[in-house]
């Protein structure tokens, strides 16, 4: 099947570790040969599209959040005395620069990329796109209070997924002709539907659980209107996967696939000539 030479646009949402079902899309879009020209990503979308642009294959990125996805993170961790955050997220960088290859720059990337971040003072939207693709990723997915924030040209920057949680916005001002969404966040309702036993018997939510919660709630309510102007959204069913369950890994790439193979009639006809 032909496909229309049309630039193709790539938004991957937020979602923590419901991001990581960015990675079956990437992989069906690939063996479907749908061709990815640009990716625009927020917070853990801006993650796995900087790997995809940096030229790493849907099944390598797998491979690595498999593998970072045993360590629960933990040993990324670097607790620092609260200032601005409880991590510091130098590990994580160190993580990072050596999977990209290095502090190497937007220009360097094999597909044109862009992430999002959120200016804390003025709650603007800030679009990152030249530089350190370290530094930019590194904003994008700073979540407040669990990451300091990113001091970047006289800014403080954290997590994207507040002010533009799928930045189909930014596909369109990269001129993209025909835009793909990626949305990881689930409807509130769903989320509690999928609580587990455990969960059912705490008393009360702990001080994380409703930071989190809090930062969903404001995420979703903007969900909908950052996807306006795609072509095609795809939702993976990840309500049952929690913000920090990175060890779940393949079970948040198999929905992304999922949700993908069932987008692909969709997307395809209306790319046909």
């Amino acid at each position: 099947m032909k496909l229309r030479k049309r630039k193709i646009g790539l938004a991957l949402g937020s979602g923590a570790a419901r991001g990581l079902a960015h990675i079956g899309v990437l992989g069906v879009l690939e063996r479907e040969g749908i061709p990815v020209d640009m990716i625009a990503g927020s917070s853990a979308g801006a993650f796995v599209g900087a790997l995809y642009a940096q030229g790493k294959t849907a099944s390598k990125i797998q491979d690595l959040a498999i593998e970072l996805g045993s360590k629960r993170f933990a040993l990324l961790a670097d607790p620092t005395l609260p200032k601005t955050g409880l991590i510091k997220g130098r590990k994580i960088e160190e993580e990072f620069k050596s999977i990209i290859g290095g502090d190497i720059e937007f220009g360097d990337l094999k597909i044109p990329f862009a992430c999002v971040a959120a200016d804390i003072e003025t709650g603007e939207e800030v679009v990152i796109n030249q530089g350190s693709v370290l530094e930019g990723v590194r904003a994008s997915i700073s979540i407040p209070v669990i990451f300091t924030v990113v001091r970047r040209e006289g800014r403080y920057l954290v997590d994207g997924g507040l002010v533009n949680p799928v930045p189909v916005s930014i596909l369109k001002s990269m001129e993209a002709d025909f835009i793909i969404a990626v949305n990881v966040t689930p409807d509130i309702r769903e989320r509690t539907q999928h609580r587990g036993k455990e969960e059912e018997e705490l008393k009360e939510p702990n001080i994380i659980s409703v930071l989190m919660q809090s930062i969903h709630i404001t995420t979703y309510s903007l969900v909908k209107s950052s996807m306006e102007g795609a072509d095609v959204i795809i939702e993976p069913q990840v309500a049952h996967i929690g913000h920090f369950d990175f060890h779940r890994a393949r079970e948040c790439i198999l929905q992304g696939s999922l949700a993908a193979q069932a987008s692909i009639p969709e997307i395809k006809r209306k790319l046909r000539i």
